[in-house]
Order: C-alpha cells, then structure tokens, then sequence
C-alpha cells in the first residue's frame, strides 16, 4: 500500500473494522484519511510552520496543557529519551500557526499526543491532526465549539430515536447531554475507554468519518439502559455515564468492536447529515 490514496471498497472497510496490525496503523491512517496526500502536496509546510513566529498566547496555552497531558505514560515525562513533549508542542504550536480560527483548545493535546504515539513522527501527527481536524471532526475546536454542540444535540435525537427510555429520563431531571458526553466527543474516547478500543474506534473513525462515535455512544448507552434507568436524580445520572465506559461490555475490544455496528441498528449518514443540518438550525435560531 504504497500509494497515498486508497480504493475505498466493502473489503477495505471490512479488513479496517477487524483492526489494523500495529506495524501498518500509522500506515494505513495516513493513507484512508487523505493526510498522506496532503503531506506529499505540500512537503515543506509543516517545517515552515515550525520556523515561523508563534503567538505568545498560543504557545503560553499550550505549555500549561503539555505537563498534563498523558502524565502515566512514560514517553511523555520530561525524563523519557526521547521525550515526546517537545514533539507534541511542536505540533500543536505547528497547528495554532496553520488554521488560525482553531488555534489551540484543550482536548486537542490528548488527540495529538495520541496521534504521536502511533505515528512517532511529528510531521504524520500533524497531518493527521488536520485531517481529523477540517474534515472528521470539523468545528469540534473552533473557540464557539458549534461542531461539537451540533452532534451532541444530535446523539440527543439518536437516543430519543433508539433508547428513548433514557431520553426521558434525561428530560425528566433536565440532565444537558453535554455534561454527559462533551468529554468522550472532545477526547474521542481518549481515557474514556481503553486503549484497545480506542485504536480500533480510531481505525474505523479514518476510514468512516465521525458517525463510528455516535456508534460507540448509542452502544454504550443502549448496552447499559437498565443501569441508566435505575438512576433517580441528577448526581446518579452523571455517575452512571461515568460508570458505563469501564464496564464488562468494554474489557473485550473484539466483542465491543462487533456489538457497535450491531446494537445500534442502521444509522446511515444521510440520517446524521439531516440530524445535523436541524440541530445547527435550531441552534442558529436560539442565538
């Protein structure tokens, strides 16, 4: 696989859905999400960016964010040879320089930082970052977030559509969804679920864009409605989400990798695109 871009085809889509070998991952996210492409277009970019002024801001912002960033893991202490902090920084500084109207939001150091450990290349990650960025999940970190408001009203819908019991009860003790959900959007499952897991979302999120997330957030809640429902009052809502991504549904990544294309049902992305082109609207109209 050699070349920067690739047939999309059933086959292809079903070989990504069982899960990339490690040795090919950074290969193949490269390749299916167009980042390769765009790293063969334009091969001094990302140097240029690197040897450009930064705003102070952006890189203040981000020097608070980078200590935080995966403290357990020990390529990102500052001790590690060699330490993948000066890597991520200069990513995101990269980034912030490139696409001025995202610049920086916390969440994007767990995504990159993320991206790094698979690639262990810095100018792959950020590639890959853009990718993710303008075209799977887009307005996700622009400073109004309105990319990542629209789709969790539409996980709103999806639920009201497909566990509607759980809608209710939502409603019922006016739970937002965003307290609820903001973090495994913004992170896309980053320390939400394992890290098994999370490589295999993110296997599937390259190849099929953002609906694998509302895949995996109908799963788990669908999956765990019982629980959700035995939940009376606001504070045991908010815990019972905390609880439902560390359960036994998530310990085995091949059974939970089958039951999202399963437990949900249809969700084509015709239904997504409409759902979001009515949330944005009814946001538009509230502002």
């Amino acid at each position: 696989m050699q070349s920067s871009r690739v047939k999309r085809s059933l086959r292809v889509k079903r070989y990504i859905r069982k899960g990339i070998p490690n040795e090919y991952r950074s290969l193949i996210w490269m390749t299916v999400s167009g980042a390769q492409a765009q790293m063969e277009k334009n091969p001094v970019h990302y140097k240029k960016l690197l040897d450009m002024e930064a705003d102070p801001k952006l890189v203040d912002a981000i020097r608070t964010d980078i200590n935080r960033t995966f403290p357990d893991n020990v390529q990102f202490r500052r001790t590690a040879n060699p330490c993948l902090q000066h890597a991520l920084f200069n990513i995101l500084v990269a980034y912030g320089t490139h696409d001025k109207t995202v610049s920086y939001c916390q969440g994007m150091n767990f995504v990159a930082g993320y991206l790094l450990i698979v690639t262990k290349d810095e100018e792959k990650s950020f590639w890959l970052l853009d990718a993710l960025i303008q075209k799977i999940v887009p307005e996700f970190y622009t400073p109004t977030m309105i990319g990542l408001k629209t789709d969790q009203e539409v996980l709103a819908k999806l639920v009201k559509w497909k566990v509607p019991a759980v809608a209710e009860l939502m409603e019922k003790h006016n739970v937002m969804w965003t307290l609820v959900v903001a973090r495994w959007f913004i992170c896309l499952f980053i320390d939400i679920l394992p890290v098994e897991i999370v490589l295999r979302i993110w296997d599937c999120m390259f190849y099929e864009g953002s609906k694998i997330t509302f895949r995996v957030a109908l799963t788990l809640i669908k999956h765990h409605q019982a629980s959700i429902l035995e939940a009376n009052n606001f504070p045991a809502i908010c815990e019972k989400f905390k609880e439902i991504t560390c359960g036994t549904l998530v310990q085995d990544c091949h059974i939970f990798m089958q039951k999202i294309f399963t437990e949900p049902g249809r969700l084509p992305l015709a239904t997504i695109t409409k759902l979001r082109e009515g949330s944005r609207a009814e946001m538009d109209s509230q502002s």
